[in-house]
C-alpha cells in the first residue's frame, strides 16, 4: 500500500516534502521485513509440529536470528515467553567414567 504508507508519512510530519520514491522504498523494506519474520516464524512452528503460527514462534523466530534480535531488541511480543536456555554452571558435572578418575590423579605427588 504504497499511498497509505505516503499518506502517513506527509501526516507524520518527518519532514516537509516527501519525495515521490520514499514511499515505494518504504514499502518494500516493510514487505521484505514481514516476508523474512513470517518465513522465519513458519520454520519455528514446523520445527514445533504445529501448522499455525503463534506468538511464541514469532518470538522464537526473531531471538534466534541475530540480525531480527538487533533490530527488535528492545521489543516485547505478548505471549511469546523467553529461549529456552540453561546456564552451563547450573548443569550437573560430568563424571570420568574409563580409564581412571580425575581425583585419583590429583591426589597424587
Amino acid at each position: 500500500p504504497v499511498g497509505r504508507v505516503h499518506r502517513y508519512l506527509k501526516k507524520g510530519k518527518y519532514a516537509s516534502r516527501i519525495g515521490a520514491g520514499a514511499p515505494v522504498y518504504l514499502g518494500a523494506v516493510l514487505e521484505y521485513l514481514a516476508a523474512e519474520v513470517l518465513e522465519l516464524a513458519g520454520n519455528a512452528a514446523r520445527d514445533n509440529k504445529k501448522t499455525r503460527i503463534v506468538p511464541r514462534h514469532i518470538q522464537l523466530a526473531v531471538r534466534n536470528d541475530e540480525e531480527l534480535n538487533k533490530l527488535l531488541g528492545g521489543v516485547t511480543i505478548a505471549s511469546g515467553g523467553v529461549l529456552p536456555n540453561i546456564h552451563s554452571v547450573l548443569l550437573p558435572k560430568k563424571s570420568a567414567k574409563g580409564k581412571g578418575s580425575q581425583e585419583s590423579k590429583s591426589q597424587e605427588f
